[in-house]
């Protein structure tokens, strides 16, 4: 397995929607390998393939805690069929925004419909923080990052940070 490089902010990519997947085939089962095994070693609880620099709506995400056994999901053309209620993801972070973090209003309750793999449907009816990751990651699919959902004034102060450290080097 090949552990990949995540594309970070400013990157244009990250805000182009990606391109559905039209064929299930060896290409797209060793690159979610190759995500899976790069969000464990990052570490995260979700990845997207255009955060690898790909543009497939793929996914990739695994919320168990920790200490448990790994329980790896892959979503391809995901997309949220429904959405209902508001909460607050506080302190929500991404491996494509290093070193910044932020609450982020999420709908409460979400439908996502999608393949699964082996190219099987997949409905999930998801709340709380499964609801949060799904909603995070079909966003980068979309082209959207969670900083484009904060304030102008905090989305503000992280790229006046990251433009001063790209003139730096």
């Amino acid at each position: 397995m090949a552990l990949l490089e995540i594309v970070t902010y400013p990157e244009k990519i990250l805000s182009r929607p990606t391109r559905l997947i039209e064929n299930i085939d060896g290409d797209i089962q060793y690159l979610i390998e190759n995500m899976a095994h790069t969000m464990y070693q990052a570490p995260g609880v979700g990845l997207a393939a255009i955060q690898v620099g790909i543009n497939k709506s793929l996914m990739v995400y695994d919320i168990s805690p920790k200490d448990k056994e790994r329980s790896l999901q892959v979503l391809i053309n995901p997309r949220i069929v429904s959405s209902e209620g508001s909460l607050l993801s506080e302190d929500e972070g991404c491996l494509s925004v290093p070193d910044f973090r932020s609450d982020v209003k999420r709908a409460a309750a979400i439908t996502v419909e999608g393949v699964d793999r082996n190219e099987k449907p997949v409905r999930i009816d998801a709340e709380g923080f499964l609801a949060i990751v799904l909603q995070h990651e079909i966003d980068h699919l979309n082209g959207i990052l969670f900083i484009d959902r904060i304030s102008a004034l905090k989305r503000g102060i992280y790229k006046r940070k990251v433009f001063k450290n790209l003139k730096r080097k």
